[in-house]
């Protein structure tokens, strides 16, 4: 037996070679011993009888088992023969005890629990009766004395290992039956991860692709806030400049239309790199705002008021161009589709949160009537909407046929750190 095998597989080889080597034992001590213990001629033939029955029987048992031993008919037979066969072998030798002595051994692993304590008391009376002092039977009322005495300890012994093993017997099984728990759970573990895997790799693509998809209408939105509208302006200085004759104020519309493409140019080329509105490079949302209302007034010809309300306090830069786009979109569509004579943004600190109010007094229209789609990009409420949205935001038009429009915005306060 290796230094390497385990408690169980040390049993095995005992429960396969013990009994053999405890007979060949009991045999040479009952060779050397025969004349001392007075073994008549019958007594040497019928122990040579009995050795070999005993060694057939260890060769029966060694083929038709295959495992550890199993409390099953055959196993009971193996126990019930074996214990007959030591208890004739020490009737004729005491010294053939240590071949009995097995039946301590093996009796849980072979016989159901409720045969147990028989198995033990059987061999118990081998035992002390081969130590007794005469053998079987007790040759006087002193050796029955002895074997009474033997006898008692030997069942008591017999007992006691025997609840000893039964424990740790059941000590066992419950390990065993943990370690399948754990493995089941461990397998299970493994294929939990293995589905988190593939659900994880799932939501990176996923999250990819919506990625992709809100950076296309983020650009979108930027290309709609900043070409589309300074082409329109463009066009209108242009137009202005056709339908007047004098080369002075044509120049003017001129000079308009080139500084409004140059500044389209540069928005754009911002909007690609996710870069902040230029007005909110060198100067805060509030003074952003002003210009850009005053340049859209001036462009226009329609007259704009730029109020702030509250605490000025720095934002953030993605809510400050957030804001900046909204009431750009907002002013752009009044000049082009509301034909207003009078304009009024609002900006208002509000401690957690900040508003944007752009009104005009405009033809107004119908907010829950559906609007047929003009060709012209359909990033107007929605493009706005969607912007708050990003931040957490919300956008909310109040309008009515020939009531003007208001558009208001609310985004949560995140100051610049």
């Amino acid at each position: 037996m290796g230094s390497g095998m385990t408690v169980e597989q040390r049993w095995e080889q005992f429960y396969r070679h013990g009994p053999n080597t405890l007979l060949g034992i009991g045999l040479l001590m009952a060779v050397l011993s025969a004349d001392l213990v007075g073994m008549s001629e019958a007594d040497r033939y019928a122990t040579a009888a009995l050795v070999a029955a005993a060694c057939a029987l260890q060769l029966w048992w060694g083929r038709s088992r295959s495992g550890p031993p199993a409390r099953g008919a055959a196993a009971r037979s193996y126990y019930a023969l074996r214990t007959l066969i030591a208890f004739a072998l020490c009737w004729n030798n005491p010294f053939f005890s240590i071949y009995a002595i097995s039946g301590y051994f093996d009796v849980g692993d072979l016989l159901p629990k409720r045969f147990v304590r028989a198995g033990l008391l059987c061999t118990a009376v081998t035992m002390a009766g081969s130590q007794s002092g005469s053998g079987m039977p007790p040759a006087s009322p002193t050796h029955w004395v002895a074997f009474g005495a033997l006898f008692v300890l030997h069942f008591s012994l017999a007992l006691l290992f025997g609840n000893i093993s039964a424990r740790e017997t059941e000590r066992t099984e419950r390990q065993t039956e943990t370690i399948t728990e754990l493995e089941l759970a461990n397998t299970r573990l493994e294929q939990a991860l293995a589905e988190n895997a593939i659900l994880h790799a799932q939501l990176l693509i996923q999250a990819r692709e919506a990625g992709v998809a809100d950076e296309r209408r983020r650009l979108a939105a930027e290309i709609h806030d900043t070409l589309a509208q300074g082409l329109t302006g463009i066009i209108a200085q242009l137009q202005a400049v056709t339908s007047t004759a004098d080369p002075a104020v044509a120049r003017e519309h001129l000079d308009r239309a080139a500084g409004l493409a140059r500044h389209s140019l540069g928005e754009a080329r911002r909007s690609v790199h996710n870069l902040v509105p230029v007005a909110l490079e060198h100067d805060t949302l509030p003074g952003a705002l002003k210009k850009t209302v005053g340049a859209w007034a001036e462009r226009t010809g329609v007259r704009a008021d730029f109020t702030v309300t509250g605490t000025v306090e720095p934002l953030h830069d993605e809510v400050g161009a957030t804001l900046l786009r909204i009431a750009e979109e907002a002013l752009t569509n009044a000049a082009r589709h509301a034909g207003a004579t009078r304009a009024g943004v609002t900006l208002s600190y509000m401690g957690d949160e900040i508003t944007l109010d752009v009104r005009d007094d405009g033809c107004g229209f119908d907010p829950a009537a559906p609007h047929p789609h003009s060709g012209t990009g359909g990033f107007g409420l929605g493009g706005m909407r969607a912007r708050a949205g990003r931040i957490a935001g919300t956008v909310e038009v109040e309008s009515e046929p020939g009531m003007g429009t208001a558009v208001s915005a609310r985004v949560p306060m995140v100051r610049r750190i």
